[in-house]
């Protein structure tokens, strides 16, 4: 008996149990909303000397984008565009600014959804939109993510 357990296990053991069909990447970038996008842009740009981009309006988010280059990661300075832009939101609960949300790739974003979802993790949206970098991306609800609004970015 103890023999045939033995063997049962050994089997149980080679059998290799597939992983996750999707898997995280790096972090792109780190957002932060601001109450006035040229004193920011300034302050990274002048203060601290980082290569910064130009304002780039997202209306399908309802907010401009500047990125501020790490070498490693960036920065989204966001700001409100239109008064139902959701920074306008995070503004108005936060006079002085603050971080809004992180950014992680992932290397297939349908499938992430689809294994969040069953997971119970909520989305902001129903399917991925296109992002500042003109890729699908996809919001998690702070509240089933540790209080962070997490944006996640096919690779």
């Amino acid at each position: 008996m103890a023999a045939s357990l033995f063997v049962v296990v050994s089997q149980l053991a080679s059998v290799s149990i597939p992983g996750s069909v999707w898997k995280l990447g790096r972090l792109n970038h780190i957002a932060i909303a601001v109450p006035d996008m040229e004193k920011a842009t300034a302050l990274y740009r002048d203060v601290l000397g980082a290569q910064v981009s130009g304002k780039v309006p997202l209306p399908e988010h309802g907010v401009y984008t500047v990125f501020v280059e790490l070498g490693n990661t960036k920065l989204e300075l966001l700001h409100p565009l239109g008064e139902k832009s959701p920074i306008a939101g995070f503004l108005q609960k936060n006079k002085s600014g603050g971080m809004h949300h992180i950014c992680i790739e992932v290397d297939d974003i349908s499938a992430a959804i689809v294994d969040l979802k069953a997971r119970n993790i909520r989305t902001l949206s129903a399917e991925p939109r296109i992002g500042a970098h003109g890729k699908p991306v996809m919001f998690l609800h702070p509240k089933d993510c540790d209080g962070v609004l997490v944006e996640l970015e096919q690779a």
